[in-house]
Order: C-alpha cells, then structure tokens, then sequence
C-alpha cells in the first residue's frame, strides 16, 4: 500500500493554464524543433517512472520496450524477441532476443538485463505493483547473451502478454534501492524515445532513440506537458500550447468545432465502480451483503447519459469487453424497489429521518473519490443521490489521494483488454497485489487460479464463466460503467489506430507511436 502512494501516476494540483515549456505555443513559430517535427501532449504528472515497479503510465511506451508487444487487436507480437516457444514438458518459455539491441545509453541489452527485471518484480523489498503477473516463475537461466529461459511451476496462459514489460538497465541498477534510486527520474530503457529532460511538474521531453528495435521513430521529438485539469487541457489545446490530449466528453465538442483537431472516441476495457472496503469500513466489514443489495440501487444509464453524456456502456462483469465475457450472468439491472425489498429483507427498517438503520446502525457511508478525476467525482454525486432516494445515507466526498485502509469505498478503475486473467486475478484473488479493499472469495480464487492455469480455451472459457457467477454471488463491486476515451488530436498528425480497444485510464493510444507521422 505504501508504493501505491509513491505510484508514477501521482498527481499534482498544478496551475498551469499559462505555463509553456520548450516547443510549445505557436507551431508556425520559432520555438519547434530544427524540422518541426515535435508533438506536444497534455499529460498527468509523473513522480517516478520504471515499469518494474509502478502499473500505470502511458510513457512507459515511449521510453521502454519489452520481449513482446501488442498489436492493434492486443494480440501479442515479437517486441525485443524475435521469437519464442513454450516446452510443455519442462514449462519453460525460450525467448530469442533480436541480434544488436541496445538501450538508450548505448550498453547491450542481454538476456541478463530481462534476468533482472524480472527478479525486481519478484523481489518483496520492491514492493512491485504487479508481481501478481510473475509469480509462476520458478527459474530463469540465460544460457547465452541473446536467449532467456523461463521455467514456470505451473501453466500460466497469459505469461506471453506479461513479457511486454518494459526491460530494464541491470548495468545502472545492479545493486539499488529500486524505490528510491534517480533511475526513477532518469530512466533509461529501449523503446522509441530517450529522456531528454524532465523539468518536475511541468515537462517531460523526450528524442527519438535511433536504435530503436524496429527503426527510429517518424516524429522526432515527443514532449509530455503537464496539464493534469482538464479544462486546461482543452483551453490550451485551442491555444495551440498542446497539439494532443485526452480529454472528456464535456469538452469533446467544443473541441472538435474548432477545426484544428480530430477528436477520435476510443473504446475501452476500462470500467468504473464502487469498490466497498470490506477490511476497513465498520459497515461494510459487518455487512458485506451490502455490495450486492446497492447494485440494484444504481440507475447505470442516467450516469452514462449524464456523467459520461452518452459516452460509455453500462457494466456489470470485469471481463465484459473479453471473448470470455458470461453474458448470461446476473447484471443487477436498475430495480430501487428490489433493493429496499432486500434491505427490509436482510432486517434494514427506516428511521424518523426516512434512512434505513439495523441494530441501531444507521445505513450511512461515504463514496470517495480522486480530486483529479471529474467524472469519478460526478460518479461519486449521483451514486450518493440514487442511494439517498432509497433511504441509504450515503454522501460524496472528493479526495486529493484515497485511504484505503480506512474508507467506506470508492470509485475504483480497473480492466485491460489483454488476456482475461490481466486485472482479475490480482484484483480479485484474496490478498493479491491490487485487492485493496479486503475481498475474499475461495470460490473466485480457485476459478481465478485454475483458469490462469488451464490452457484449453473452452475449459477457460467455462472457468471464467464460473467466476463471473461467483462474483455475483458475493459482490465485490457495485459496477457502474465503461468509460469510452476521447482524444482530440492535431489534423496534421497521422498513424493513430482508433479501432485498438484500450485499457486502464485510456492508456494504449501510444501502441504505435514510432509510426506516427506529422504531414
């Protein structure tokens, strides 16, 4: 939990409205690149970057690479391998490293530098947010500079799709402290682009990286402007401070209208939901049924239509956007009446304030959610008034970062469009890396477990149909929806797949940057 609050995603309340960093502001100007051939993002702010360690950061595919890649149908390609094989019999994976690949620094990238990533990731002491992915490894062994074995303990069907991670330097970080070193604030990988310059809270820049394993990149220059409101986001995309962001469906069309953008709608693996805190929160400890009753609660439409002004899909399974998706499980459609009914039910009685109340317990908790995020504060507003309208005292609050330890719940985000098993088994296996609201379920870890494990895809399919049934029997979110991502970006700049179904907090766009082209 401690890392979490360190995660590369922090961001800072930061008024930026007027600041501009190199290369921004006028494109016909002097201020661009000696070709200008420079794009300018609207990004979050970062406090530290290493993909070993922190999840969540659309640079990361910028700045690093990894054995695999995905490609605009997240299928899983050769990345820095250029091929590999699983041996069923010994279940070790040989990945083949491409011949010649370097970092940005110039220093060989080896079978020993993918040897050492992957045992940071293992190693508890760097507390890594997604060790879940890599805890099958049992051993890795590297018999030449250019080949990699991994032996597994067991089947892990997704492990091809984990190997995208980005690979890390072993000659820079051979003996630190991950946590803290300035590798954080200096990193160095072998994607695309290197670092440049990292100017703290407004600017991060980056050059493309000539060694680039398949070929330097069209644009040469990629600067990431800090710009974490969104309403400045939109004012300085019309300004022309910025020629790219995402942004939301409030400002989509004020956007578009000026003429000067594309604004592409992306579809999303990236849902929403009240996540109740069943280790921390008195009610929801003692009361855990609760999660299932509120689902009933929440009209998903009317947030979609308000919140998200049409821009989303109702949800109701994590996996909902997976080929395994169970489209027969129970999606606690919108039904109020059903939700008192259950609340008299279970022994909830309304009070002289008209709220529901047991055991001399009023029925009454608060949503949080991030400062930072307008629609999850939105979210949060209209959740607590359809709760109210039942008889729940349930209010909103907005935070500038979250208590996990000691909130009610809150809006959560979560979903991936990779392998079912990427944002499931280590969201919701008991005590897995991002369970952090204390769910427990026997029936869901063994599902989760056995089809992480189980390489035919019918009988998958069959586990993960389980699962979402047995989630249902005991909620561990009330789901709301899927959010689609808008993206508004220059005309001039051309190669962005809009059809690739993106993941968490809208990241992915940047699959194929190198590609990218301003004409």
């Amino acid at each position: 939990m401690k890392r979490k609050l360190l995660a590369a995603v922090c961001v800072l309340a930061l008024a930026l409205g007027s600041l501009c960093v190199t290369g921004c502001g006028s494109r016909d100007g002097e201020e661009k690149a000696p070709d200008g051939n420079t794009l300018i993002y609207g990004s979050q702010d970062y406090t530290a970057i290493n993909p070993a360690i922190y999840e969540h950061g659309e640079i990361n595919a910028l700045l690093f690479a990894g054995l695999t890649a995905h490609d605009a149908d997240n299928k899983v390609v050769p990345g820095l391998a250029e091929s590999w094989d699983f041996d069923e019999e010994s279940l070790t994976y040989t990945f083949k490293l491409r011949d010649g690949l370097t970092f940005h620094d110039g220093e060989p990238l080896t079978s020993e530098d993918v040897r050492f990533t992957l045992e940071a990731i293992l190693d508890p002491d760097n507390q890594s947010e997604i060790v879940s992915n890599y805890t099958d490894i049992k051993e890795i062994s590297c018999p030449d500079e250019r080949t990699v074995e991994i032996r597994l303990s067991q089947v892990n069907v997704a492990f091809p799709d984990y190997m995208t991670i980005g690979i890390l330097p072993s000659h820079l970080l051979e003996g630190k402290d991950l946590a803290t070193c300035d590798f954080n604030q200096n990193p160095v990988g072998a994607g695309p682009y290197r670092l440049t310059e990292w100017d703290p809270g407004q600017s991060i820049t980056m050059e493309r990286f000539d060694g680039y394993y398949d070929g330097p990149a069209n644009i040469e220059k990629v600067i990431f402007k800090i710009v974490p409101d969104t309403d400045a986001k939109a004012m300085q995309l019309k300004s022309g401070d910025i020629d790219m962001a995402q942004i939301t469906a409030k400002t989509a069309g004020d956007i578009e209208e000026s003429g000067n953008f594309n604004v592409y709608r992306m579809e999303t693996a990236d849902y929403r939901a009240i996540a109740y805190n069943f280790a921390g929160s008195p009610l929801f400890k003692k009361y855990p049924q609760l999660a299932n009753i509120f689902s009933y609660a929440i009209d998903r439409e009317a947030v979609i239509k308000s919140v998200l002004l049409g821009e989303g899909q109702a949800a109701y399974s994590p996996i909902q956007k997976n080929k395994y998706n169970n489209e027969d499980m129970e999606k606690f459609e919108y039904d109020p009446e059903k939700c008192q009914q259950l609340l008299e039910k279970d022994g909830w009685k309304k009070n002289a304030d008209g709220y529901y109340e047991k055991d001399g317990t009023e029925l009454a908790f608060v949503i949080s959610a991030m400062s930072d995020d307008q629609v999850r504060v939105d979210m949060a507003k209209m959740c607590a008034n359809q709760l109210q309208q039942i008889g729940v005292n349930a209010t909103a609050e907005s935070k500038p970062s979250l208590d996990w330890a000691g909130q009610d719940c809150c809006i959560i985000g979560w979903g991936s469009p990779f392998d079912a098993d990427d944002h499931t088994y280590k969201v919701f296996s008991s005590g897995a890396g991002d369970n952090y609201t204390g769910y427990a379920n026997k029936t869901v870890d063994r599902l989760l477990a056995e089809a992480r494990h189980t390489e035919d895809g019918e009988s998958r399919a069959a586990l993960y149909a389980d699962f979402q049934e047995a989630l249902t029997e005991a909620m561990p979110y009330t789901f709301i929806a899927y959010v689609d991502a808008d993206y508004a970006v220059r005309k001039d700049i051309k190669g962005l797949t809009e059809r690739t179904v993106l993941g968490h907090h809208g990241v992915g766009i940047f699959w194929n940057i190198a590609k990218w082209s301003i004409e």
